[in-house]
């Protein structure tokens, strides 16, 4: 399979990796948001053989290989299309953004299971060749109502099952607004149609939230035949529970989390093993960079969680490493100055309230939401930002060393 080597870009993908500072990432968008466990190793083994082992989850539910050369691209490539996890063309891979609820048919609490929802919007984002000009951060959501919600994520277009309805919810400066409901049987096809629609309004934005108001209110008449009223907002809050999921019906989960989103090849290897004899089918991917599978009992779902702490694994929704976002930092990506994660390790055996985004850059790949304290690197030292983005003014600068000052110690 021929490699495509772009420089820079705003999302890597197997036909079309990005470079960074220990090699090139490609970027493997499962289907539906879940990957079969053998699929699973068949990935760890080749992050070990063609990369550098690690692999990174990010923040659309995807899997990042990293440490790739141009001769060893090849080798991913093949791989990735013999398990059939590539698209037809690298324009139809970079517009297959879609997060899916990870518990879903899983979780009894859901309303519909959503994953038939989201391979038909795989499906009609690969068929209309229109679609593919949408900017390739431009992303979906798919969520059930269940228990394990992502329905507080930020997606361009989101559908959220409600009642025996679907609710359509598009993307604002402000977060969702939710506009309108459709059957299940007519909510793809509006879900495709408000993403033509902002393909007809959008100018120069890049993302949904990006249209002026008046965009917006264009496009919103565009869709307004094809919904019915709705009534209130639809949004909930994400939950990101980790460790023993019960459901109450005899059915059960396991959820863990790696320390900012970073596994490497034998974790997930050991994990997909674990997962097997838990009886699980496949795992589940979240936008927290965090992995869901289902057990067959309360006794395989604990020893699957106790299994994956002895390897390394994040398995109590407490852990103050949770409350922190980190980019891989240097010397990993060479628009980074700073270690961000040997200084966000540092950090987590701090007290402090709230949550912490450690940026090697302005860019601020890790979060795109206010945090409540943003460190962001410049020349080897840190940029102090309260409540807010790596976008916003900073109220100082201070060396690695002082950054733990910020904290009641």
């Amino acid at each position: 399979m021929a490699a495509a080597i772009d420089v820079k870009g705003w999302c890597p993908g197997v036909l079309r990796p990005m470079q960074s500072g220990d090699g090139l990432i490609a970027r493997v968008r499962p289907w539906g948001g879940a990957i079969g466990l053998a699929d699973a190793k068949a990935l760890a083994d080749a992050a070990e053989r063609f990369g550098n082992g690690h692999i990174d989850l990010t923040r659309r539910a995807n899997l990042q290989i990293r440490g790739l050369t141009e001769p060893s691209l090849n080798g991913l490539q093949d791989v990735v299309a013999t398990l059939g996890l590539v698209d037809q063309d690298a324009r139809a891979e970079a517009v297959r953004n879609i997060m899916v609820a990870p518990l879903a048919g899983i979780d009894p609490g859901e309303a519909r299971d959503v994953r038939p929802l989201a391979r038909a919007i795989e499906k009609g984002l690969a068929a209309d060749t229109v679609l593919h000009d949408l900017p390739s951060k431009f992303g979906f959501l798919v969520d059930g109502g269940g228990s394990v919600s992502i329905a507080g994520e930020r997606a361009d277009i989101a559908l959220k099952t409600v009642g025996q309805a679907v609710a359509l919810g598009l993307d604002t400066p402000s977060g969702t607004m939710w506009i309108g409901l459709a059957s299940p049987d007519a909510a793809v096809k509006v879900a495709l149609a408000a993403a033509r629609a902002f393909l007809g309004v959008r100018c120069d934005r890049r993302r949904l939230r990006d249209l002026d108001e008046q965009d917006l209110v264009r496009l919103r008449a565009a869709l307004a035949p094809m919904l019915d009223v709705i009534e209130g907002d639809v949004t909930i809050a994400s939950n990101r529970p980790l460790g023993v999921l019960s459901f109450g019906t005899n059915r059960f989960a396991a959820g863990v989390a790696a320390a900012f989103g970073r596994l490497e090849a034998h974790q997930l290897w050991n994990f997909a093993t674990m997962a097997e004899e838990a009886g699980a089918a496949d795992i589940r991917l979240s936008p927290w960079r965090s992995l869901y599978v289902e057990a067959r009992d309360i006794t395989s779902a604990r020893l699957l969680v106790e299994s994956a702490r002895g390897i390394g694994l994040i398995v109590e929704d407490t852990d103050p490493v949770l409350r922190i976002d980190a980019c891989p930092g240097a010397p990993a990506c060479r628009s980074s100055s700073v270690d961000t994660r040997r200084d966000a390790l540092r950090l987590a055996a701090l007290p402090f309230k709230g949550n912490l985004h450690v940026s090697g850059c302005a860019k601020g790949c890790a979060r795109s939401a206010p945090a409540n304290l943003v460190l962001v690197g410049e020349q080897g030292r840190y940029k102090v930002i309260c409540n807010g983005t790596t976008r916003d003014a900073p109220e100082r600068t201070i060396v690695a060393e002082d950054a733990g000052a910020l904290f009641d110690v």
